[in-house]
């Protein structure tokens, strides 16, 4: 499955170290005047080498398009894109071509596939989430003419540089809110908001847990305080709490749709660590090459582009 949304829909394609990333996006809106320079912006969040603790790949990330535009405007016709990959450092992986790294796709890959591009993690690599970020970056541009933003932020991050000195990584958590949604997006029983929503998240790399609204902590409360009281608000039916994240039996409410998506440590480290070869036999590996120390801040525009472009999907839908 390379393939995300039901209307505005995402087919992704590439690997890692492969001679390009891309993807085609179908079901996007005609009439739309893409702003480049925002999408162009939008790529440098998701950049590697832009700090000591982010991978030191270094791409230009150009995107070329290839169809469904007109003058800079979407005709309705599939939009194909694609990024040159031109640091690709393969040699960098030669030595674990037959090693199964710890908490990697390694191992899973190759039972599915028999087989693994061992390049950089191939399609398991964060390099593949690039076309996601063009694709969100355009969903927002249309949910913008619908007043509807969206803001994602880092909630909790582990020690950054003691994690580098150490040769470690760490997890993160990031809080995300989509503003101004209308009440009625969601398609229940199978096609919730929320479930579109977890969906799209789980889909990123390294993603280990989602929560909306109070999430976890409402499994510790009552009803009494838990449940979003209606109130009548200058002429408009709305609630006094936003304990359900701004959805309700998966379909939106009208407040804000707030979640937090929780991100485990990148599974690359450089401390030594035990593990086995393709013949089952017990080997020490540390992992050397350029890796992220942690998903964040990288991973931010991630989620805000999944979130844009579930909620496109959804406003189309309704």
């Amino acid at each position: 499955m390379n393939t995300i949304g039901h209307i505005f829909r995402l087919t992704t394609f590439g690997e890692s170290h492969g001679a390009a990333i891309g993807g085609v996006i179908d079901g996007c809106p005609s009439q739309l005047k893409l702003d480049f320079n925002f999408i162009d912006a939008e790529l440098r969040r998701r950049k590697t080498a832009q700090t000591a603790v982010a991978s030191q790949r270094q791409e230009s990330d150009h995107v070329e398009w290839l169809s469904g535009l007109l003058d800079g405007v979407t005709l309705g016709t599939p939009i194909a894109f694609l990024v040159c990959n031109e640091d690709a450092n393969s040699s960098d992986y030669e030595a674990l071509k037959d090693v199964y790294r710890p908490s990697h796709a390694d191992f899973t890959y190759e039972q599915k596939y028999g087989l693994r591009d061992w390049r950089g993690g191939g399609r398991a690599s964060a390099r593949t989430t690039l076309p996601i970020v063009v694709a969100g970056a355009i969903a927002k541009q249309f949910l913008k003419e619908k007043n509807i933003q969206i803001s994602a932020e880092i909630a909790s991050m582990g020690d950054l540089e003691q994690a580098r000195r150490e040769g470690d990584t760490v997890g993160s958590i990031v809080e995300c809110r989509i503003m101004g949604v209308p009440a009625g997006l969601g398609e229940p029983l199978f096609g919730k908001f929320s479930a579109e929503l977890a969906h799209a998240m789980f889909s990123l790399p390294a993603v280990k847990g989602f929560e909306i609204g109070d999430g976890f902590a409402l499994a510790k409360m009552k009803g009494s305080e838990a449940n979003d009281i209606f109130i009548n608000k200058d002429g408009k039916i709305t609630t006094a709490t936003n304990h359900s994240g701004g959805i309700q039996g998966g379909i939106t409410n009208g407040n804000d749709v707030v979640f937090r998506v929780a991100f485990k440590p990148i599974p690359s480290i450089a401390q030594p660590q035990q593990t086995v070869n393709r013949a089952g036999e017990t080997c020490e590996i540390a992992v050397e090459g350029r890796h992220d120390v942690c998903a964040l801040p990288r991973g931010v525009v991630l989620v805000e582009a999944m979130a844009a472009m579930v909620t496109l999907d959804a406003f189309l839908l309704a």
